[in-house]
């Protein structure tokens, strides 16, 4: 039989008060929902201490309910989505299904019926975020995302609440832990993309289809997120330059090392100047850090923020980018702020979704890659070795773009190679420069060019 929820988990909370349980619906046991189950459950006396009052999951909708039942206590009742939706005894739906079609129809559905919402998402907020957020404002309760960037890392609330003061100049971030590891094991091993991607495959770093994760879209999503909290903008997932590392090289990864560098798919949100009107720049780039660069050592499926604000000036957050149970500790710790927050016309005073007050929002122009400047590292292979350098030579010259070192490379049985490392050019320069080498007869195949990227590095690589 059904029994009260309150009379299983307030006596462990050690609670001197009985006090009404935070109930939760939950929509899916996957690999979040399941963590998030077994988090609440294992820690549930610290959790409702923590909260003032315990938070228990009374109903979970899924579609195998056989499995479900095997894994959940017998109180937690199996429903129906639209059940749950619908239930007045319900106060917080967890969203633990992804996609962005479902998922959103329910969530509109909770806010709808009053509820608020926890989800670890970041797809379904990048696209839709900044309808469900007005739709949450609207109604009076809260969306609540802290699991859905880098989920071990409390960034929400770091760039939501603890670096409210700050003017945040940039965030620059590896929040896609597959593309970590697989650049980490590409370079620990000298093995080419496709064999580590196989491996990360077999340990179950990465989908059987890995798109999302290394053609940088899982990445750009996190991003939009965090440019939206840093900048107090609307979500600007599709104005996001995204270029993902399906196409690396090994000995591109290789000599990176030698030249002093690691190569990291980085996120990277930047203001462009000190005025809260400056035009931002959002891109997501397998890129070059100098070795001593605070991200270079994060490692593996490890994920890495960094943060520049103008009072606070640097902070780095490290930790687990993924996992259920890393995701579900981030879901629970939204549901004890919810379990926290006041009811009634003291609600208003909650922090809002996106770090600054609806009626704040603005946005603000994106920087089109077409207009940046950046220094480069290139990698072009050659017909002739002395040939190639003269052209190079004199096409760099021509487009302005200072050279810092130049140098010669050879891999038995392919083609020579010269390797530039940049200063900062236009971007229209690279472009043409890479036109002139292209069309050029000592070509012999496309060439490499990653950007050097020295955000948070006070002096770059001499």
């Amino acid at each position: 039989m059904y029994q009260d929820p309150e009379s299983l988990y307030a006596p462990a909370s050690g609670l001197k008060s009985p006090v009404r349980a935070l109930r939760v619906g939950l929509i899916g046991l996957g690999h979040v929902g399941l963590g998030t189950y077994r988090v609440l459950l294992r820690n549930q006396a610290a959790i409702a201490a923590r909260a003032g009052r315990p938070i228990v999951i009374t109903q979970v909708a899924v579609r195998d309910r056989q499995r479900a039942a095997a894994l959940l206590a017998p109180q937690v009742r199996l429903v129906e989505v639209e059940a749950l939706l619908r239930d007045p005894d319900i106060d917080v739906v967890v969203e633990a299904v992804g996609g962005t079609t479902l998922a959103r129809d329910w969530v509109l559905q909770a806010i709808a019926q009053g509820k608020s919402v926890v989800t670890a998402n970041k797809a379904l907020l990048a696209q839709h975020g900044d309808e469900l957020f007005a739709a949450a404002a609207a109604r009076g309760v809260s969306v609540a995302f802290e699991g859905a960037v880098a989920v071990s890392i409390p960034i929400i609330k770091a760039l939501r609440e603890s670096l409210s003061a700050n003017r945040i100049d940039w965030v620059a971030g590896i929040i896609n832990g597959t593309s970590n590891f697989i650049l980490s094991e590409m370079r620990d091993k000298g093995l080419g993309f496709d064999a580590v991607l196989q491996e990360a495959q077999r340990l179950g770093y990465a989908e059987a289809d890995p798109s999302f994760d290394v053609d940088g879209i899982d990445a750009a999503h996190k991003l939009s997120l965090l440019s939206a909290l840093a900048f107090g903008t609307p979500l600007q997932f599709d104005q996001i330059t995204v270029q993902g590392i399906r196409d690396l090289q090994a000995q591109d990864v290789g000599l990176a090392e030698a030249l002093g560098y690691r190569i990291k798919l980085l996120g990277v949100a930047q203001r462009l100047g000190t005025d809260e009107a400056s035009p931002v720049s959002l891109r997501v780039q397998p890129v070059l850090l100098p070795r001593r660069h605070p991200l270079a050592s994060v490692e593996g499926a490890m994920n890495g923020i960094l943060v520049h604000g103008d009072a606070s000036g640097q902070s780095l957050f490290c930790g687990a980018g993924a996992g259920g149970e890393p995701t579900g500790a981030a879901v629970i710790a939204d549901l004890v702020d919810l379990a926290r927050q006041p009811v009634g016309p003291a609600a208003a005073l909650r922090v809002p979704h996106q770090a600054f007050h609806a009626q704040a929002l603005r946005a603000l122009p994106v920087q089109p890659l077409a207009e940046s400047s950046a220094a480069c590292y290139v990698r072009w292979p050659v017909q002739d070795a002395q040939a190639g350098l003269a052209l190079l030579s004199e096409r760099l010259a021509a487009q302005g773009i200072p050279v810092r070192s130049l140098q010669p490379h050879q891999v038995p049985g392919q083609a020579p190679a010269w390797v530039l490392l940049s200063a900062a050019a236009p971007e229209s320069a690279w472009r043409a420069l890479q036109a002139d080498l292209g069309a050029s007869p000592v070509s012999a195949g496309a060439w490499t060019r990653l950007r050097i990227e020295t955000l948070g590095q006070a002096t770059d690589v001499g």
